[in-house]
């Protein structure tokens, strides 16, 4: 559990304008997340665009940020997919590559039966022993883990815990229950930071954090070193500017308004674009607290 906590951040994938991966930027914000206190690093997730990458290029993105972060920080790679068979491949892939964990999704699209989910996810632990972190996030896969689902695999050895992004407090209230010393719950939402961690959770998986690395993990930190006060402060203070990162699908906002900071992270894959000019404005307005 000790390796779940704190704050996660998503990272994005840096392209060069030909669409191409960006290694060297790529290099540079994992030096940057080091240096700021970031807590591990999250790769070929939603807001990497794993959707879009090719296996080829999953790996080498992999043995990039593992070099480069030299064990500084855990580094856990999205080896999730709607087919048993490719998940096990890319996440042998990964530990071959030198990954500290695995985040894996709930089977998109197929939208498999309470049974099938935890076959999917108790084959690809029983054959890859690396820590897993389950993935909960049905606004874009289309399912979700049942609690009856998420207690029974926490009860395999080396699923260490969920990256629960429901939404639902409701939902993260009643996944609390099965948590314990060896299975953890992240907070999959930037917005619910602190209500996930009220109900003990151990941290962020966080979309936010690529922007601003310290202030997320300062706001944990702070949660864990008992200041609630200061936490809840931090939650509401950037609000506004954590909504607006999200006013498009992600990882768009994030991407611009990294690019906005200077931070020359590059543009995106098809079916993803630049931003609609109304909610880009709307996202520079709420950059201006990070001027503040």
């Amino acid at each position: 559990m000790s390796m779940f906590k704190g704050s996660y951040v998503a990272l994005v994938t840096p392209f060069h304008p030909d669409g191409t991966v960006n290694f060297e930027k790529l290099k540079e914000l994992c030096r940057w997340h080091v240096e700021n206190g970031t807590d591990g690093l999250v790769i070929l997730g939603t807001t990497g665009e794993s959707s879009t990458t090719e296996h080829a290029e999953d790996a080498a993105i992999v043995r990039c940020v593992v070099d480069c972060v030299g064990g500084q920080i855990p580094v856990i790679a999205g080896g999730g997919s709607n087919s048993t068979e490719t998940s096990l491949m890319k996440s042998r892939t990964f530990r071959d590559c030198g990954v500290d964990g695995l985040l894996l999704i709930t089977p998109y699209y197929n939208k498999a039966n309470q049974k099938g989910m935890y076959r999917h996810f108790a084959t690809v632990a029983e054959q890859v022993k690396l820590p897993i972190l389950l993935y909960n996030v049905p606004s874009r896969t289309g399912c979700s883990l049942s609690l009856d689902c998420i207690e029974a695999l926490s009860k395999i050895d080396n699923i260490k815990g969920i990256k629960e992004a429901s939404g639902s407090i409701s939902f993260a209230a009643k996944v609390a229950n099965v948590c314990n010393d060896d299975f953890c719950m992240m907070s999959g939402n930037d917005d619910m930071i602190v209500p996930i961690l009220s109900l003990g959770g151990s941290g962020v998986v966080s979309v936010w954090a690529n922007l601003c690395p310290r202030e997320v993990h300062d706001l944990c930190a702070a949660w864990f070193d008992g200041d609630v006060e200061k936490a809840r402060q931090m939650q509401l203070k950037y609000l506004d500017l954590i909504n607006a990162l999200f006013i498009e699908v992600n990882p768009i906002p994030i991407k611009e308004a990294m690019n906005l900071r200077g931070m020359e992270v590059g543009g995106y894959r098809l079916p993803l674009c630049e931003m609609d000019p109304a909610n880009k404005a709307k996202l520079i307005e709420a950059m201006k607290v990070l001027e503040a």
